[in-house]
């Protein structure tokens, strides 16, 4: 059974991660595992992404979004289910990857975005990528419906 269990969660698709953060639950219930949600920030210390913003953006920007991963955690995730919440910044995929090492994790849990034929080739998908170059388990969720 898995022990520690990666959600990426995308806060700002409302009603995206949720099914994920369900199922982890489960699993974690199931195993008695712990549950990290991980919210990935573009690179914005980045020192040309940096220079368009103000000193503090940075800062606030990862408070925000850190309340922001508590509030969707405690809506999500029973009480009795033991979790933390990580705000991390890089490259989407590889930081999940990354941050996967880090903690340990023996299975990581995403949605897939609903994406047309065209935007999956022009862009990658951030799962497709998790799935190919990860070393554990990735459970991907299908959107729910079928692409035209």
């Amino acid at each position: 059974m898995y022990k520690q269990i990666l959600v990426p969660v995308d806060l700002n698709e409302k009603g995206f991660a949720d099914k994920a953060v369900e199922l982890a639950v489960w699993h974690a219930k199931q195993s008695n595992a712990t549950i990290h949600l991980l919210n990935v920030l573009p690179g914005i210390h980045m020192s040309l992404v940096s220079s368009y913003f103000p000193k503090d953006a940075a800062r606030k920007m990862m408070q925000d979004t850190q309340n922001q991963l508590k509030v969707f955690a405690e809506q999500y995730i029973p009480a009795e289910v033991l979790h933390h919440q990580h705000v991390c910044e890089g490259k989407t995929w590889t930081t999940i990857l990354e941050y996967s090492e880090k903690i340990g994790a023996d299975l990581i849990i995403m949605p897939s975005h609903k994406r047309s034929k065209i935007d999956r080739v022009m862009l990658g998908s951030v799962a497709s990528k998790v799935v190919e170059n990860s070393p554990i388990n990735v459970l991907v969720l299908k959107p729910q419906g079928h692409l035209k």
